[in-house]
């Protein structure tokens, strides 16, 4: 069998054996073929990824969420006592003790922090009282606060008063809850175990946003932030009682020389799958005897190329770009006129279509092309949004527009998390995840202070911003390297060569699929192969 026809017959039956696998580079994972012993798209999988995937991320999305509704501030004004001596409705009341000043979109209304200096209990005759002498003095909020109920009945603010001087209280509440957060990496650990990553990012991206979207239709019916906060918050707990089924990374373990711990892994996922694992640990040391214990230094180890620290660095800013984008649209959200549990349900439903579309991008033409393209269009969205944000009359076409930014959103997160996933080492993986998710947390504490800005200075001040950030998050995307439809990197110096030779004007292009033909040829390889083994035994010489 000469050289070419060797290649040729090792392709075919690597298609064989692995049941073709989509990426080619697969051929060249002996970790695949382990793991097809115990079952690699089984009973364990499919519980895995609806209870923690899919379950968990909907559980941790309102745990993670809550906080935005649960800070929400209604309308409100001073509290000015008098009115239930009089035949005045609440509009003429407000008129008449109430000064006006401008708001965020340059438009006279109400204040409500200020209240006119006078003492209204004391007037009896409303028809001689002099109004134009009475409205000249303005004073804080003497007597408290009054808070429109259409909504909630009670939020945090609402009931600590954290409006007017203590509004910031509200903003730092969410700058330490974004400090505070540490997201583990082991979950996403085991997912990188799984070649077909997007699938596993659709499980997770769909129970984030059936999470995000349940949400706000809870709170709308509970109207109350303390019982709300616990019907959001103990379905993450019940996930434990599901613990049998988290394991280690077997992947991982194997990278670590821990063979004997991937083992009893294995032979976990294959009980659960109906299958027996046979495998001992010697012969997974065979397979895996190339393989060598790299030694790392954490974080650090992320930056010890020039190609490798250039993709860690660009990573983390579009890490960081979706985390700001993301937060200022949610919290801007509920901060706009009309309801504001549609208004947050339309900025959470619009990223299931998302998703959806970011897997068909993000599988057809790359998740390179699709990460710049979305940056790009969210930039160019930001323009009308910018012009017409001050008008009112506009407000519907501005929330519109506000939820296609979040629907582009979602499809850059999709498919940011797939390259996160997919340009970093097996032994790195979790340590370039963590990374990325340290830096959208630290990043994200930008967030609530450009609602601030946004809700008491201009409302168009998060859009330049934001408009801004879009634009260089689609240069530096162009300049990732495609992981679609390539051999991924299983160690540190693959990972420094990664992309490497790939063409800047490019596409990825999709496998070719193993025919009947092909299938036949290869068997009959496999035959021909097995034939000249035989005669070359020592019984058959000549």
């Amino acid at each position: 069998m000469n050289m070419k026809s060797a290649n040729s017959y090792d392709n075919i039956k690597c298609n064989i054996e692995q049941q073709q696998f989509v990426d080619p580079g697969e051929c060249d994972d002996p970790f695949q073929i382990v793991m097809e012993k115990a079952g690699n798209h089984g009973r364990f999988q499919l519980i895995y990824n609806l209870i923690f995937v899919s379950a968990l991320a909907m559980a941790g999305a309102m745990m993670y969420m809550n906080i935005i509704l649960a800070l929400n501030i209604p309308e409100h004004w001073c509290t000015v006592p008098g009115r239930e001596k009089t035949n005045f409705t609440l509009a003429e009341w407000r008129r008449l003790t109430l000064p006006t000043h401008k708001d965020n979109r340059d438009t006279e209304t109400y204040s409500s922090c200020e209240m006119f200096d006078a003492n209204f209990t004391e007037i009896d005759d409303w028809q001689n009282w002099n109004l134009t002498s009475a409205q000249t003095k303005v004073t804080g909020c003497r007597y408290g606060w009054s808070y429109d109920q259409t909504w909630y009945e009670k939020t945090i603010p609402t009931q600590e008063n954290w409006i007017c001087a203590k509004d910031l209280f509200v903003t730092n509440v969410f700058v330490v809850a974004r400090i505070t957060e540490v997201v583990g990496s082991f979950l996403l650990g085991q997912m990188g175990d799984i070649r077909d990553r997007s699938t596993i990012a659709i499980y997770q991206s769909f129970g984030w946003s059936i999470g995000t979207t349940l949400m706000p239709l809870l709170f709308w019916w509970l109207r109350d932030w303390q019982p709300f906060m616990w019907c959001t918050t103990i379905p993450t707990a019940l996930i434990l009682l599901f613990s049998k089924y988290v394991i280690e990374s077997p992947r991982w373990l194997i990278s670590k020389q821990r063979f004997a711990d991937a083992i009893i892994q294995f032979k976990k996922i294959a009980k659960i799958n109906g299958r027996t694992f046979t495998m001992s640990e010697k012969e997974l040391i065979q397979i895996f005897s190339t393989a060598h214990a790299e030694t790392t230094y954490g974080i650090a180890s992320l930056f010890s190329g020039w190609r490798l620290a250039r993709n860690t660095i660009i990573m983390g800013f579009s890490w960081c770009v979706v985390a700001v984008s993301y937060f200022t649209l949610v919290l801007f959200s509920s901060r706009m006129a009309g309801n504001p549990f549609l208004n947050f349900l339309l900025q959470s439903i619009v990223e299931i279509p998302a998703y959806m579309v970011g897997k068909y991008l993000g599988d057809t033409y790359g998740r390179r092309f699709t990460n710049c393209i979305s940056f790009l269009i969210s930039f160019l969205t930001c323009i009308p949004v910018i012009i017409l944000a001050t008008d009112v009359q506009y407000e519907h076409v501005i929330m519109g527009l506000a939820a296609f930014i979040k629907f582009l959103n979602a499809v850059t997160f999709f498919t940011a998390s797939l390259q996160g996933m997919e340009i970093y080492p097996t032994c790195m993986r979790q340590t370039g995840i963590a990374l990325g998710t340290i830096l959208a947390n630290a990043i994200g504490i930008v967030a609530p202070y450009l609602v601030y800005l946004g809700t008491t200075v201009d409302i168009r001040s998060p859009y330049y911003i934001l408009g801004t950030l879009f634009l260089f998050g689609a240069i530096g995307a162009a300049f990732l390297p495609e992981t679609l439809h390539k051999k991924l990197p299983d160690t540190m110096e693959e990972a420094r060569q990664f992309g490497k030779q790939e063409k800047f004007f490019s596409l990825p292009k999709a496998p070719l699929k193993v025919t009947a033909e092909s299938k036949r040829v290869g068997a009959d390889a496999v035959r021909d192969d097995a034939a000249t083994k035989k005669l070359n035994q020592t019984k058959y010489a000549p």
